[in-house]
């Protein structure tokens, strides 16, 4: 038996895992010891050897011969695939430019290598998935800190008081965030949920607020409205460290208690009773600002105001706290070298306006709803080669028929995958990429109180005709001539090469499959501390909204009421699926193969609905059917239902019309957007919902 440090792959978070191979078999595979998980991992974590073995994934590179979405592919080798997109790719450069080109990823520890590429086309176009996740949360906290949302870590293990917020941390799951707020709670910390439903998270919480679905901004701004006005708050760090105070004062003045009570749905002095108890915990709270926060037009006031809670119970920095990120430097080493910069940086400005048309928007990975609308429009340029790399827009944006009148404007559309996907099934090329656990990947450096290096080893070799991403990318710079990036002929190469200044060697990896960087957690002095914001302050009034003619502080609006007889759609995730790259998954789909329709009592019982009654949802020419799951822990002006089901694809005969697809619901949905936050608003669309025939 050899036992292999690697990390996973079945969903954003990575968590380190030991993988137990036999015979060139995998046969077990846990959450790391050295990792800190001793053992524990998630099902989909648990679900990776289903992945491995599946005869339904991309097993060898395609090029397309039929229309785009016909699925008529022809086989090819794997030199023949690399050269078709080599060749597909400069002619595109040499017909509109290096611009031209579009790369997009699903984010997580590992870009460093796609940036690279990117670069090295020339192409100031590397863009992911966060405008349908989490980039309101970036831009919030650079709006308040000056830092990113990375910048400040949640010290779940010490906290007293962890406020859950379009966070559920026990289903949509972090396996290290769920051992240490289990710890937390074991010691006496206080949990409080503000959702739309009962979730497993809620289940386990001392406070549940079941809001009204948008209502989300008013709740926070009665927070602290009644956190200021009965004192609650730590003064000295207010002092210390917030810009224009007085401003916020004066701005929740009208936002009481009693005033969310009826915008929330929620009883008013049980609101209060909630603000006493953060004070009593502070600065050891934790008021999560969110992970998925694609969701309404105000979400990225729904965090910042929870940045801002943060800051006047003394909790951003502090320990058991949002303690600020270490990085190498603050451990006295130094950091992994950047491959992305073998390459300048393309002078040329981004299609989606990033940086120069919206100046307050962080560069990094941009935004891809507006890199589309360029792709459309041909503003400010062309761009006709696009290239998604374990990404699937047209399942994870909304309107996937709008999106892809966008990709017919595209010259070439490339998808590298190790699932079949809906973006793979409308592509020009798909190349197969192995499995986590048939590659090894960059390594990465890991952030927090702790900071570390890790990396991914191979745990055994690729099934198929696949092959892991640093050999599709180095093969492909070999052929373009790209310089820099084409002199790596293995991963140890490029490992050699990350670690170069740090004096480390990747032995120092094979016991642990990481490297800490530090014995013990470092905590700053926040009284030394200065924040990255222009004034080195907790802006209130931040100075780059304002210059972007956007409120800092935004008076709240009710949201839209469903229309008579229909509900607000609302989603999420759960333990067992990671948007729709598991659902046809062997084990995973034998586990959950539809996503049921949360739906409140009292309407269910309006429109004769019982629960397990099979329904119809529809909405803009678009209808399917699933389960009813009647339920009071649903509010009853929405529907709850998990994300990435409707699959319409023949190669996938597991998840093949099972279920409801909510993005199919969301016409329109790639033009509404938040102007301050950048992120689409996924939960501003309504349906129907009646007892199918």
């Amino acid at each position: 038996m050899e036992k292999v440090y690697s990390i996973c792959g079945m969903c954003t978070v990575r968590c380190p895992i030991e993988v137990h191979v036999e015979g060139g078999e995998v046969v077990h595979i846990e959450g790391s010891h050295p990792g800190g998980l001793n053992g524990s991992l998630c099902p989909r974590g648990g679900a990776g050897v289903a992945l491995l073995n599946d005869s339904e994934r991309p097993q060898q590179p395609l090029i397309r011969i039929g229309e785009r979405g016909e699925g008529r592919w022809r086989q090819a080798s794997w030199n023949e695939a690399l050269s078709h997109v080599a060749d597909k790719l400069m002619d595109v450069i040499n017909r509109h430019g290096n611009r031209s080109v579009l790369f997009s990823d699903r984010g997580g520890p590992f870009p460093d290598l796609h940036k690279a590429f990117v670069k090295g086309l020339g192409s100031p176009n590397y863009c992911n998935h966060d405008a349908s996740c989490a980039r309101n949360v970036q831009h919030s906290a650079k709006s308040v800190m000056g830092l990113g949302r990375k910048g400040v870590s949640y010290d779940l293990k010490n906290a007293k008081h962890v406020v859950t917020q379009t966070r559920n941390i026990f289903e949509a799951i972090n396996v290290s965030e769920v051992k240490n707020l289990t710890q937390a709670l074991n010691s006496g910390c206080k949990l409080t949920v503000i959702d739309v439903r009962t979730t497993l998270t809620a289940a386990k919480a001392h406070n549940f607020f079941m809001v009204k679905p948008g209502s989300d901004y008013a709740f926070n701004l009665a927070v602290i409205n009644t956190l200021i006005q009965k004192d609650l708050y730590d003064i000295d760090f207010v002092k210390k460290h917030f810009k224009d105070f007085d401003a916020l004062v004066s701005f929740v003045q009208p936002y009481t208690a009693e005033w969310a009570g009826g915008e929330c749905g929620i009883e008013p002095a049980k609101l209060v009773a909630f603000c006493k108890q953060l004070a009593e915990a502070a600065p050891q709270v934790i008021w999560h600002p969110g992970w998925n926060t694609a969701r309404f037009k105000d979400s990225f006031y729904v965090s910042r105001t929870a940045y801002i809670i943060n800051g006047l119970l003394g909790s951003l920095g502090a320990k058991g706290g949002l303690a600020i990120t270490n990085k190498a430097k603050d451990c006295g080493k130094k950091g992994l070298k950047a491959l992305a910069d073998l390459f300048p940086k393309p002078e040329e400005k981004r299609a989606d306006g990033v940086g120069w048309r919206y100046k307050h928007f962080d560069g990094g990975p941009g935004l891809l709803h507006l890199a589309f609308k360029a792709i459309e429009t041909e503003d400010p340029y062309p761009v006709k080669a696009y290239i998604a790399y374990r990404h699937d827009p047209l399942m994870a944006m909304p309107d996937p028929d709008a999106l892809r009148k966008v990709f017919d404007k595209l010259d070439l559309l490339i998808s590298i995958t190790f699932s079949w996907s809906d973006t793979a099934w409308y592509s020009d090329v798909v190349l197969p990429l192995s499995t986590y656990l048939e590659r090894e990947s960059i390594i990465a450096h890991k952030g927090g109180v702790k900071p570390k290096f890790f990396l991914r080893q191979r745990a055994v070799p690729p099934r198929y005709r696949s092959m892991a991403e640093w050999e599709i990318f180095t093969k492909l710079a070999k052929l373009m001539n790209m310089g820099p990036l084409a002199k790596f002929d293995s991963i140890e190469d490029i490992w050699k090469y990350q670690l170069e200044d740090t004096g480390l060697t990747i032995s120092d990896f094979k016991e642990k499959g990481q490297v800490g960087l530090t014995d013990k957690p470092i905590y700053r002095d926040m009284d030394k501390f200065k924040w990255g914001s222009p004034s080195g302050k907790l802006e209130v009034i931040s100075e780059v909204l304002e210059k972007a003619k956007l409120p800092s502080l935004k008076p709240y609006e009710p949201p839209q009421p469903p229309p008579d007889g229909q509900f607000r759609i609302t989603f999420g995730r759960c333990a067992l699926h990671t948007q729709g790259h598991t659902v046809n998954n062997p084990l995973l789909n034998e586990a959950m193969p539809i996503n049921p329709i949360w739906i409140n009592s009292l309407p269910a019982a309006h429109l004769g609905i019982k629960d397990g009654d099979q329904v119809e949802v529809s909405g803009n020419g678009y209808k399917a059917v699933s389960k009813a799951y009647v339920t009071d822990m649903v509010h009853p002006d929405c529907i709850f239902m998990l994300h990435g089901f409707g699959h319409k694809l023949p190669v996938e005969s597991r998840a093949y019309g099972k279920g409801v697809a909510d993005h199919e619901l969301m016409k329109g949905g790639l033009d509404i957007w938040d102007p301050a936050g950048g992120a689409i608003a996924l939960q501003e669309h309504f349906v129907s919902v009646k007892k199918a025939q």
